[in-house]
């Protein structure tokens, strides 16, 4: 009689379970040998399995013997709590597909003796217990489930889900034959033994509980946990070796907790460890001496933390460590020496920080890097070396940077296997240099959406030759001379949503997609464009402060950048200066400002076709100096009851940009206060019936037409009287001084007899004469007197009464000139 294991196997296993999709068959033979070994190990009985098989003719279809063998490879446990239920299945499973294949080709000898492997599979089922070998603890659902390693390797585990059930403890009929213990969502803060019978116990889960140590949970004797998970509990420090009976941990996930203490050996015992979450704690350091415990660490999960900051050597420990997360933990710098010895990183995060540059000669010391994540940091501008040496980075995120304004000249240099370039979601990102990218053979995607971009240069692309696509739209593009390549046949590149890709500018092709500008009229040359938001309009800065003002301009042909100081100084990038410097790139670089620093500084852009200008008006401690102002108002001649003034424009302001809507001029003494409207076009002013020696304060307003006001003022005193007899000059006799006094006399005497007489001649008439007295004004009539004279009022439109007391006279405007 001939035995049939798949016969006995089948009474004892239901195999129908279909297996994984199939690897690559392997080739084809003639005649070969193949075997199988299975080494169970379960209780006190081990029991070794060789399936040997002699095939003659191998069947035209091997897909299935091949799915089986992947099966078989994915399911083999290395005796880490195997269950035989399992090991047989698969051993039936094979036995299955070689019966039911071709059997007339296939030789199928069975060693050792078959009677004597049945009696050994019996032995083994007899003794197992029942699939959990307890009954499962009411509420939670016990069942085999796929499981993968931590090194992403497929298995099926016997799980005990207990999840989000409020429980206060560890249900106590627990099965030693448990894997996975789920206990996540409930209210647990200690345990009383539970789990010291779960010698097989791969993977535990006491996630969102209320433990507040380690030591609380009570791991001993679990020489097979590899992953442990304690996140969001209310831990506050780790203790030393608090883990140290977990020799075999891989995995430690206690993040989001409010440990804000570790000791230097907390991971004492974890030489395995090869994930370690400790992010989102209350961590104000880093010390390198907990890593020293766990030298096998590939990933380093440390970041929303509220570190003061990193130290040199912080990881040096971690020979091996791949991946590092520094997401979220406030870091304005980096040291240059922070990640020496992570000579295996190849990715890095540094999410959500507040990095003002490129940590670059950070970056230097990961020379394997491949991944890094600058996204969301507050850097200004990518420039020339931040890259520095990353032979081997392969994509690279510069998105959600709310300060960068511009990707400046080999800012991306010398980058032979970068594959995918994200600079997205920057709202002040309005320029990339022509020359930003160089020596980058393998990019094939360039993500630049939704920045604040006008245009790109051809080159740009051009010096990209296995650039496949790139993103663009979502950009408030000015569709000129600059960009008409996109939409030509100039270029291989595919656009991404070019429905998206809009016209801003000029107005007649506002809202329009600019793949339809292939319709007009080639340009060749266009006027430049300063970038906006490269520089603020504004700048308040402390004495002794040093600040840099990029301008940045597009155009064709490319346009050359000067600035121009409130002196009406020019500044070129050939200027030699202590106090200023000015890149090739535009950049406008103060150093040490004072107060006589303070002004308007004015960026130039300037090609063959025109010009475009920027202003940054910058105070320091506060202080705008006159001559910083667009205007300035002087006097240019001073007489007793009159004041000429004048006022100028500064040289370094172009006239282009002086449009006044009006003007108003202000006299104010203590007595009175005067204003009057001035023609724009007017640089001259004639104040006229004012008081000798005193002083005034003269202010001349103007608003342009965007309602930007400029004030200019000057104090100045009128002259004295002057007399047309000078007493000084001459020099009586005394003879005449004797005849004056004679005169006197006699007409004083004279006088007395007139009064006796009147006096006399009332008294007769016997009534009295009412008197009328008058009082005389407390103010001087002049000061009654319009002081301002409207250099528009006609001679026809004058009082032609006047007195003392009319209007003034017409002023001589022939010394009036317009301004521009």
């Amino acid at each position: 009689m001939v035995y049939s294991p798949r016969f006995y196997l089948s009474l004892l296993l239901d195999f129908s379970q279909p297996p994984p999709p199939p690897p690559p068959p392997p080739p084809k033979k003639k005649s070969a040998m193949v075997f199988t070994t299975w080494d169970v190990s379960f209780n006190s009985c081990s029991v070794s399995f060789r399936f040997e098989f002699k095939v003659r003719k191998w069947p035209d279809d091997l897909s299935g013997l091949s799915a089986h063998n992947s099966y078989l490879a994915a399911h083999h446990t290395d005796g880490l709590g195997a269950s035989p239920h399992s090991l047989l299945r698969n051993a039936a499973s094979l036995l299955n597909f070689c019966e039911r294949r071709q059997p007339a080709n296939m030789v199928l000898s069975l060693q050792p003796w078959l009677p004597l492997l049945w009696l050994c599979a019996g032995l083994l089922l007899s003794s197992a217990p029942p699939l959990l070998g307890k009954e499962c603890p009411r509420l939670c659902v016990c069942e085999i489930r796929p499981w993968f390693t931590p090194q992403s390797t497929y298995k099926e585990a016997t799980t005990v889900d207990c999840n989000d059930l409020r429980l206060k403890h560890i249900p106590s009929n627990l099965s030693t034959d448990t894997q996975v213990l789920l206990l996540q969502s409930n209210a647990i803060s200690h345990t009383r033994g539970e789990l010291d019978a779960l010698f097989n116990l791969t993977e535990l889960d006491l996630s969102q509980n209320n433990f507040s140590n380690v030591e609380a949970v009570r791991l001993t004797d679990m020489n097979h946990l590899t992953t442990l998970h304690l996140e969001e509990n209310h831990i506050t420090q780790l203790r030393e070796n608090c883990l140290g009976n977990l020799s075999n941990l891989q995995e430690l996930y206690i993040n989001h907790n409010e440990i804000s203490s570790i000791s230097p050996r907390a991971f004492g015992g974890l030489r395995n460890l090869l994930r370690l979450h400790l992010n989102s704690n209350k961590l104000q350091v880093i010390d390198n001496r907990w890593f020293e415990e766990t030298p096998n660490l590939e990933i380093l999960m440390i970041g929303e933390n509220p570190v003061i900051g990193l130290l040199d050597m912080n990881f040096k420990p971690l020979g091996r460590l791949r991946s590092l997360v520094l997401a979220g933990m406030d870091l304005t710098d980096v040291p240059a020496n922070a990640f020496v010895g992570l000579d295996n990183l190849e990715s890095i995060s540094f999410y959500d920080n507040k990095l003002q540059r490129i940590p670059q000669l950070a970056l230097e010391k990961v020379p394997n890097l491949k991944f890094l994540d600058l996204n969301k940091n507050p850097v200004h501008k990518i420039q020339e070396g931040d890259f520095r040496n990353m032979f081997h980075l392969k994509e690279l995120g510069i998105n959600n940077m709310m300060e960068l304004v511009s990707i400046d000249r080999f800012a991306l240099d010398n980058l032979p296997e970068l594959t995918k370039l994200e600079a997205t979601n920057n709202p002040k990102l309005s320029y990339v240099h022509k020359l930003a990218f160089r020596d980058m053979p393998a990019l094939e995607s360039l993500m630049l959406n939704n920045n604040a971009l006008t245009a790109l240069y051809q080159h740009t692309v051009e010096v990209l030759p296995n650039l496949r696509e790139i993103s663009l739209h979502s950009n408030p593009l000015r569709c000129d001379c600059v960009i008409q390549w996109m939409s030509s046949n100039r270029t291989t590149v595919r656009f991404m949503e070019p429905t998206a890709m809009l016209c801003t500018s000029p107005s007649e092709l506002r809202g329009k997609m600019v793949r339809e500008m292939r319709k007009l009229e080639p340009l060749e040359q266009c006027l430049p464009l300063i970038s906006h938001d490269t520089f603020p309009s504004h700048l308040d800065l402390e004495l002794g402060a040093s600040v840099s003002l990029d301008c940045r301009a597009m155009a064709e042909p490319e346009p050359d950048i000067y600035w121009v100081t409130p002196l009406g100084a020019k500044i070129t990038a050939d200027t030699v200066s202590e106090r200023y410097h000015l890149s090739s790139e535009g950049t406008l670089r103060l150093f040490h400002v004072q107060v006589e620093d303070s002004g308007h500084y004015t960026c130039v852009a300037q090609n063959t076709e025109g010009a475009d200008t920027r202003v940054a008006s910058v105070r320091v401690n506060g202080t705008l100096l006159d001559n910083a102002q667009v205007m300035k108002i002087y006097v240019k001649q001073t007489e007793s009851h009159s004041i000429l003034v004048s006022w100028k424009v500064n040289s370094n302001v172009m006239s282009s940009n002086l449009k006044w809507a009006s003007a108003t001029m202000k006299i104010d003494n203590p007595h009175i206060t005067y204003t009057a409207r001035v023609p724009v076009d007017v640089h001259e002013y004639n104040l006229t019936h004012l008081q000798p020696s005193t002083e005034y304060e003269v202010c001349l307003t103007v608003a342009n037409v965007h309602l930007q006001t400029h004030k200019s003022c000057v104090n100045v005193t009128t002259r004295g009287a002057t007399f047309s007899l000078d007493l000084s000059a001459q020099h009586p006799s005394v003879a005449v001084l004797a005849v004056m006094a004679t005169m006197l006399a006699f007409l004083s005497l004279a006088t007395v007899g007139v009064y006796v007489a009147r006096r006399w001649k009332r008294k007769n008439y016997h009534h009295s004469l009412k008197k009328y007295m008058l009082k005389t004004s407390s103010i001087p009539l002049n000061e009654l007197y319009p002081p301002l004279i409207n250099l528009w009022e006609a001679d026809g439109e004058k009082d032609k009464d006047g007195g003392a007391e009319g209007k003034p006279s017409p002023v001589d405007t022939t010394r009036s000139y317009y301004m521009w």
